[in-house]
């Protein structure tokens, strides 16, 4: 009986050096090796400050800048602890009543546009924390940040050109651009 204790308690020690130290290790250090900027949290840094990373979301409501796509997280929105969506259906009410505010705010920043919204900048994602939008969702917020930086669309436009990501080996995915990304190109100073 103690043998088989002693056995039993050695086996145990052993694999949780091996499982819950040793392997968690050589993971996190070939992590670091072949894949840094993913092992530390794909962060941007402006001006030897960190102001993001290009893995999670930020809130824009600037009409100077690109805004995201709107984020479900709580208990604050784009939260990276707490990811998740909604788990509100199409016909849900407050689903409803989230995208008509959603639609009503990108209205009145920019009244004159009367382009179909995309449905990326009215309804979250299922993390709830997308970096990027889709082509679409950029351009049509192309004419408001031109008029309110005094820039040309065409410039504006452009910038956001430079900033597309193509679908990943050009087959999955659409293009898209990362929000934080465009708006530190767009605004150096902010």
């Amino acid at each position: 009986m103690l043998s088989t204790l002693r056995s039993a308690v050695m086996l145990f020690a052993g694999l949780t050096i091996v499982v819950g130290i040793v392997y968690p290790l050589a993971m996190t250090g070939v992590a670091k090796v072949a894949f840094n900027d993913q092992a530390e949290g794909s962060l941007i840094v402006k001006d030897g400050k960190v102001v993001g990373s290009s893995l999670i979301g930020q809130s824009f409501s600037s009409p100077q800048l690109f805004w995201g796509r709107p984020s479900a997280t709580g208990p604050m929105a784009n939260n990276g602890v707490n990811s998740s969506g909604s788990n509100l259906g199409p016909t849900n009410a407050a689903q409803l009543d989230n995208v008509k505010a959603r639609v009503e705010a990108l209205k009145a920043a920019d009244p004159s546009n009367t382009t179909a919204i995309p449905v990326d900048l009215v309804t979250a994602s299922a993390s709830g924390l997308d970096p990027e939008i889709s082509l679409a969702a950029a351009y049509y917020q192309v004419p408001r940040i031109a008029r309110e930086r005094k820039m040309t669309e065409t410039q504006v436009r452009a910038l956001v050109d430079q900033f597309v990501q193509k679908p990943l080996m050009g087959l999955f995915g659409e293009p898209r651009v990362n929000v934080l990304q465009l708006n530190l190109a767009l605004s150096p100073s902010k």
